[in-house]
């Protein structure tokens, strides 16, 4: 296992300027954000997990305020998760409310081990990362931060994939698991969503991904209207640089282009779009937020609206409708409304 440490500044004027917590949480003096990277074997043999972790320095380990973040099927969690955007990531902010905040990249994506096939041509091998393995890694990761900070639970969220991945891991673990929030969910679906459509018919071990096909894919379903501002300026190209730049083999291809494993695809072809479950919701007996945009069109609102009424043993379960937002939410104009939706389900008291 390797780690890095590094003590950043308080995140108290990013948070003001961003308007997205009370002025009582500003407080000066606040401690400042330890930041913590490592890798994380993952149970099989050289392959290992690269995680990071921010928190408020001193913050005492608690259950309902530590929380592992898991990202979707094409791009990883770190470059995304932990883009500082307007000078503050989704961490940041998390953890500028006292929460000891962690995000992975699973096998195969961003900064953890590609698995050897990846260095052979995509035909040469079947999809690669499929589900039960990606769920796995969770449980590698869970035990680690759970060890480390000596904590019988802590909280699970996914985007997208990750959602299949945390609901997955979550019906399974239920002991492990304090609450449980998923960012775009996917559930049964009659067509593939955008990232599998854009594998193509016939699956090779992964795809390769261009920037140009991401925002063609991110803009999907916003009307023209509201294209020109949905993104920032800048804040695109700075997602887009970080990313691609994870994948250095994929750098040197003319366009450059982000490998992505094909296992989810795979799984989406045998699971979602084939009418079977990935897992149980019933199973889920954690708090759980379902949280999606209304222009999303890789998981549609309709998704978690089928998924809601399944969490029959979910207390406290809710499900968020965020307007003018994509599959993308967390990187656009309106990503306001998505932290401060989540970090309403994640410090309330539910009974």
């Amino acid at each position: 296992m390797q780690r890095r440490a590094l003590l950043a500044a308080p995140p108290a004027a990013a948070l003001a300027a961003a308007s997205l917590i009370p002025a009582a949480a500003e407080a000066q003096g606040a401690p400042p954000i330890v930041t913590e990277e490592f890798m994380v074997p993952s149970g099989t043999p050289g392959i290992e997990l690269f995680v990071r972790n921010k928190r408020p320095e001193g913050v005492a380990a608690r259950p309902d305020r530590t929380l592992l973040f898991v990202h979707g099927a094409t791009y990883p969690a770190h470059t995304a998760f932990d883009l500082p955007l307007g000078g503050l990531s989704w961490m940041d902010y998390i953890a500028g409310r006292g929460f000891d905040v962690w995000c992975m990249d699973l096998r195969g994506y961003g900064r953890s081990t590609r698995p050897p096939e990846m260095a052979q041509p995509p035909e040469a091998n079947p999809p690669l990362v499929r589900g039960e393995q990606a769920v796995a890694d969770i449980g590698a990761v869970n035990a680690f931060i759970r060890q480390r900070r000596s904590l019988a639970k802590i909280i699970h969220m996914g985007w997208s994939w990750g959602t299949g991945l945390q609901g997955r891991f979550t019906a399974d673990n239920p002991a492990v698991v304090e609450r449980l929030v998923l960012f775009a969910p996917q559930w049964l679906r009659e067509g593939p969503s955008l990232a599998a459509a854009s594998a193509g018919g016939t699956l090779g071990a992964y795809r390769y991904v261009t920037q140009a096909q991401a925002r063609e894919r991110w803009l999907t379903g916003v009307p023209e209207a509201k294209r020109a501002t949905l993104i920032p300026p800048g804040w695109f190209e700075h997602w887009a640089g970080v990313t691609w730049a994870t994948d250095p083999e994929g750098l040197r291809r003319n366009p450059p282009a982000l490998r992505a494993p094909n296992g989810v695809v795979q799984d989406s072809r045998e699971f979602w779009q084939a009418g079977k479950p990935f897992y149980d919701p019933a199973k889920i007996t954690a708090p759980t937020l379902l949280v999606v945009a209304e222009w999303d069109r890789d998981t549609p609102p309709a998704l978690a609206n089928a998924l809601f009424p399944l969490l029959t043993n979910s207390p406290g379960k809710r499900l968020v409708q965020l307007a003018e937002g994509t599959h993308t939410i967390l990187m656009e104009r309106n990503r306001g409304a998505l932290f401060q939706a989540v970090q309403v389900f994640l410090e309330e008291a539910i009974a």
